[in-house]
Formats: structure tokens, sequence, C-alpha cells
């Protein structure tokens, strides 16, 4: 049962290792089949290193499990508010990556200082407000969704591909599990680039929206120029 599904949601989650995004079980990734409503997301507290596509477990939207002998991630309440509220997101990836968790926990946007970042986010990467001490005792992950979607409130999430929540750490989406990776992974370089940016001029101040426009737009959108044509 959606085995190319499984195949693909594995792969990304082993390439959270491979790109040193993660260690031990500290992080997951999903991917839905928007026709179906199916999503395939990580098991809960499993092992990189035993990982294998049939241990990938199978949700409705409404979390229940359709398919796979352990239980999903616990963070799987957090992805499905993503998908239920951004139908363009086609996977979503969470990871505790030390220099963005570093940010996160800070309570601080990642400011776009240069054109590495601005190349891939379109502006700051936000971050949450915390949670109330009611919204951490009752449904915490899923209210982890809901201040997610709060904060991207009139922000283009394909342009704004990353979150950090507050305290906890980043998520990223995309269009495939693979996209949310890679997001991830840039998102993990931009944050160290900038801490470091801050540690030798901490006056150092957001590029110009005129330089942010040309980087990223010559990479995304209809009259992208970067890459070849397909």
């Amino acid at each position: 049962m959606f085995q190319d599904l499984k195949e693909r949601v594995c792969r990304a989650n082993l390439d959270l290792k491979i790109h040193g995004l993660v260690i031990l079980s500290w992080g997951n990734v999903s991917e839905i089949d928007r026709k179906s409503g199916v999503i395939a997301i990580k098991p809960s507290g499993i092992s990189y290193d035993d990982f294998r596509p049939d241990d990938v477990v199978l949700v409705d939207l409404d979390g229940k499990v359709i398919d796979g002998q352990l239980n999903p991630s616990s963070d799987t309440p957090t992805h499905l508010e993503l998908y239920k509220n951004f139908p363009e997101i086609g996977g979503v990836c969470h990871t505790h990556s030390p220099y963005a968790t570093m940010w996160a926990q800070a309570k601080m946007e990642i400011p776009c200082l240069g054109t590495t970042h601005g190349d891939h986010f379109f502006g700051r990467v936000p971050v949450t407000r915390e949670l109330r001490e009611e919204e951490i005792l009752n449904n915490y992950e899923r209210n982890t969704g809901k201040v997610i979607v709060e904060r991207l409130t009139n922000l283009k999430t394909l342009e704004n591909p990353a979150v950090l929540v507050a305290c906890h750490g980043p998520f990223t989406w995309g269009e495939t599990a693979k996209a949310a990776v890679i997001h991830a992974l840039i998102l993990e370089e931009v944050a160290k680039i900038a801490l470091g940016t801050w540690a030798l001029n901490p006056g150092s101040e957001d590029i110009s929206k005129t330089l942010l426009n040309k980087h990223f737009l010559r990479k995304h959108g209809k009259n992208a120029t970067y890459g070849q044509k397909k």
C-alpha cells in the first residue's frame, strides 16, 4: 500500500542523517498524497540505523493510522495542521539542527543578511510566539502546528518554506518530502552564516529589498532565469 510514498519518505528521513541534521532519533519527515489524503511519516523514536520503508506509518488527515505496525511520530499532529491549512505543501520536515535551534531557543528571527539567504528564503525566517501554558498542557503537538499557522498569516509558504518554533526548533516544508529536507539543510546553513556574521559585525542589517528581489526571483517564480530550462 503506497509503497512509492513510503520509499520516498524513508529516503527523505535517512537524508537528514546523511546531511548531519539529526542525531539519535531527533527529527521526522512526512509527505502527503493529496488525492487520497494519506500521509506517510517516520515512526516515533525509531533509530535511523534500523529504519526501512516498511517501517513508515500511513495516517489520514485526522491522524488515524491506516497502515503500519509502529506508532507514528509524536509530531504527527503538527504536520497535520500544516497539511490542513496549506494545500500547496506536500512535505514537512522537523529537526533540532543546532544553528537553527539556537535561533529558535533565542526566540529570534533569522535576519536576511546576504544573498545566500535571499536565494532561498524571501526575507527573514520567522519565529512563532511561545505556546501558552494551556496550549502546552492540552494538545501540545497540535497547538504547535496552530502557532506555526498563526505566524504564517499573510506569508506565502513556498516563498517562506521555514519557521522557527520559539524555544523548540525548526520546521520546513516544500512540495515534496525531499524538498522539505533540502530546505532544512539550507536553513541550517543560513542560520550558521547569520550567527557568524553577527559575531563579526553585530550591526549588520538585512540586505536591501532590491537585492533580495533580484536573488530570490531569479531562482523562483514564472520568470526565473537560474538553472537549465526543462
